[in-house]
């Protein structure tokens, strides 16, 4: 494998601020002793193809310059490269060097949010591990979950963010305002949800999250207990509740305490399905803040775990 960084730029990342916070750490790469290939996205979703055509060109170390969904593409790059080819996770490497607006995904892994750092952890070869999730839609696709995924609540939120962002509403508050406006709107869904083959939940549900890192949406935390390289997942269910109970639980998602609530059921498991129990609960889920399938969904977590840059 190639020891040189696969390095995919997202320009359009942080309200088009990528360049003025890339071009100092890109001074440094051969400072530290970083050999480097960089390349360009055009349009969403093109990071995965850059990533996968990397992996397939004997790169093994790839990076995003953007936020958390460049990495969710480049993630689901090399993991496509790895199914089709039955290659090991674990001979790649992969990390961000954070520019977007929710920067989740390195909380988990101890990032800093100066991409000047990130490129000496590149040079300093600082490297932590990270579980392998997979997502098996019905219609047999796959999705890889870096971080957080989920359906119901979760899943409306992500696409509400999405709808801000694509009208250019980028604001600090873009994420609770996505969360005010998916309280007031969204209606339960019935389901059942099945862990490691028990039936852990069934009735109407508002929110399900799945958590492999624990955090999302610009800092909230759905699954405190998650851990990114325990080989498991994190699943949180929440059933109806009044507007004013979930007012009042709202702050726990900021503080990390919600495991402490009675009002939410936490599972953690190595294989998740998620069932419709009618057709009008064939919702839409989110992986990594990207809308990707509707319900049915089946998620595992095996001995799988890929490298990732560490601070």
């Amino acid at each position: 494998m190639n020891q040189t960084w696969y390095i995919i730029i997202n320009p359009r990342s942080g309200s088009g601020k990528t360049m003025s916070e890339w071009i100092p750490a890109e001074k440094l790469l051969a400072v530290c002793g970083v050999q480097a290939k960089s390349v360009y996205t055009e349009y969403k979703g093109h990071a995965t193809e850059l990533a996968r055509r990397a992996a397939e060109a004997g790169y093994s170390r790839i990076l995003a310059v953007g936020g958390d969904g460049t990495l969710h593409e480049i993630f689901r790059g090399i993991m496509l490269f790895c199914d089709a080819e039955k290659v090991s996770p674990s001979s790649f490497y992969m990390g961000v060097a954070p520019i977007g607006s929710g920067n989740d995904w390195i909380k988990m892994m101890g990032v800093p949010r100066d991409t000047r750092e990130v490129v000496r952890l590149m040079g300093k070869e600082s490297f932590g591990k990270m579980d392998v999730v997979r997502m098996f839609h019905s219609d047999g696709q796959v999705s890889y979950m870096a971080n957080v995924g989920g359906v119901g609540f979760d899943s409306h939120v992500c696409e509400r963010v999405n709808w801000q962002k694509e009208m250019s509403k980028r604001r600090n508050m873009i994420y609770l305002n996505g969360l005010r406006h998916t309280v007031l709107h969204l209606k339960p869904i019935n389901i059942k949800v099945i862990a490691d083959g028990k039936e852990v939940f069934q009735g109407p549900c508002l929110s399900l999250a799945i958590g492999n890192g624990k955090y999302s949406g610009g800092g909230m935390c759905q699954v405190p207990g998650a851990r990114i390289n325990d080989g498991r997942i994190d699943v949180m269910i929440v059933p109806p509740l009044p507007l004013l109970t979930i007012l009042k639980e709202m702050p726990k998602l900021l503080s990390e305490t919600l495991d402490q609530s009675d009002k939410v059921i936490f599972v953690r498991c190595r294989e998740l399905t998620v069932l419709p129990l009618d057709k009008k609960s064939e919702d839409i889920f989110e992986v990594d803040g990207e809308i990707e399938g509707r319900l049915p969904l089946t998620v595992t977590v095996g001995d799988e775990q890929i490298n990732a840059i560490k601070g």
